[in-house]
């Protein structure tokens, strides 16, 4: 796969998954990895546009916004044809496990089963600017926690792809997730990733049952300080920005 041709097989590469049990993993811990989703060369091709300053809408310098060190971008409309299809082909497969953490957390707003409906209705709610993005780290870079909100509406899950090879491009940086329940202390879950990997992850409330019957759990993600080398993720979030 060049980054800009289509995925065609995207949707079957999908099937491939157990995703009764990533659904389980999201459920307990609010992330779940598939392995491999891209090869190598597909993230080299992925990566090769970070260099393209034609492909993005905005760039990012994490340190002049307190938001960490490193810096990423946003792909301008229309999205190469790789994370365009990629992001239709998940939204399907996550839209159903979204609109059950709703109704398990008392949220009346339920998701269309196809991904141009939520757009649509993003962009309706004037969030019409883009938000799948490339970020770039160096040594001594981090991201700080947060979350990829943007604007009234928000689709409650996302997904990271790893471009880089860890222990071979970069040392450090990995990925961390924390989890803040009501009236606990926060629990921090690092994910670790390989080349190719994707993680799924909540982007910011997700259910979780109690003694007392369901609960939100607030997640938020970052990125550990980088020992050396360069680390490069794909980024695709399902709503738009205002």
């Amino acid at each position: 796969m060049k980054a800009s041709e289509s995925v065609g097989d995207a949707s079957a590469r999908l099937q491939s998954f157990d995703w009764t049990g990533i659904d389980r993993e999201l459920s307990e811990r609010g992330a779940a990895v598939l392995p491999q989703l891209l090869s190598a060369s597909e993230c080299g091709s992925l990566k090769d546009l970070y260099a393209q300053p034609e492909r993005f809408r905005s760039t990012v310098v994490m340190a002049r916004h307190g938001f960490g060190k490193g810096e990423y971008k946003y792909f301008r409309y229309p999205l190469p044809c790789a994370i365009a299809d990629l992001r239709t082909a998940l939204y399907p497969r996550l839209a159903p496990i979204a609109n059950r953490w709703n109704q398990a957390m008392g949220i009346a707003l339920r998701f269309p089963g196809e991904h141009a409906a939520f757009l649509q209705r993003c962009h309706e709610a004037g969030q019409k600017r883009s938000t799948p993005l490339i970020l770039q780290y160096g040594a001594g870079d981090y991201n700080c926690l947060h979350q990829d909100l943007y604007g009234e509406h928000v689709f409650p899950l996302q997904v990271a792809i790893l471009l880089s090879q860890p222990g071979h491009d970069f040392s450090g940086g990995e990925f961390v997730l924390t989890e803040q329940r009501p009236r606990m202390q926060t629990r921090p879950e690092v994910v670790q990733l390989k080349q190719g990997d994707a993680v799924v992850f909540a982007a910011h409330h997700r259910p979780q049952q109690g003694a007392k019957g369901t609960y939100r759990v607030n997640m938020r993600h970052g990125v550990s300080r980088l020992h050396s080398g360069h680390r490069h993720t794909v980024g695709i979030i399902f709503h738009d920005a205002a």
